[in-house]
């Protein structure tokens, strides 16, 4: 049997930790993996070449660090050291590259914000789902650690 890959996108908000801490338990559980994607947003068009750098290089850097941290938390609570990526571009572009390039995904896990919008990762996918090379789990953001330990 092969191993269980959960894929996370990974942001500063707490929907992605609930997704990452749901991911964690499931691979713990399931004797799986975890990939940790941290996304760069295309950053829009400055007159300047060195200033887009600078901006460009400053929002990767804090992708990166981001994603540092959530593997840190990940692997201090759970063991496992997951599998980390930082990519630039849209969203739903880089996450479908990303599972083109990986077929060995399980799952993608994505947070959903609490309200009426869900977040634009999870409107997209949640809406072509059908076309997705592995099942969508979708952990909704206003649920308790708690809870998100019983369901995972």
């Amino acid at each position: 049997m092969s191993q269980r890959i959960y894929l996370v996108i990974m942001d500063e908000t707490d929907e992605a930790k609930g997704a990452l801490r749901f991911a964690a338990r499931r691979a713990v559980r399931t004797d799986g993996a975890v990939h940790i994607l941290a996304l760069v947003p295309q950053q829009q068009f400055v007159a300047f070449g060195g200033v887009q750098a600078t901006i460009e290089e400053e929002a990767r850097d804090r992708a990166e660090v981001l994603a540092m941290t959530a593997a840190g938390s990940l692997a201090s609570e759970s063991g496992l050291a997951p599998q980390i990526s930082v990519r630039m571009g849209d969203g739903p572009k880089v996450v479908r590259e990303y599972l083109g390039e990986h077929p060995e995904v399980s799952a993608l896990v994505l947070g959903a914000a609490g309200g009426s919008n869900p977040g634009p990762l999870v409107t997209h996918f949640a809406g072509t789902a059908g076309q997705l090379p592995c099942p969508l789990m979708i952990v909704p953001g206003a649920i308790s650690d708690e809870k998100i330990d019983r369901f995972s």
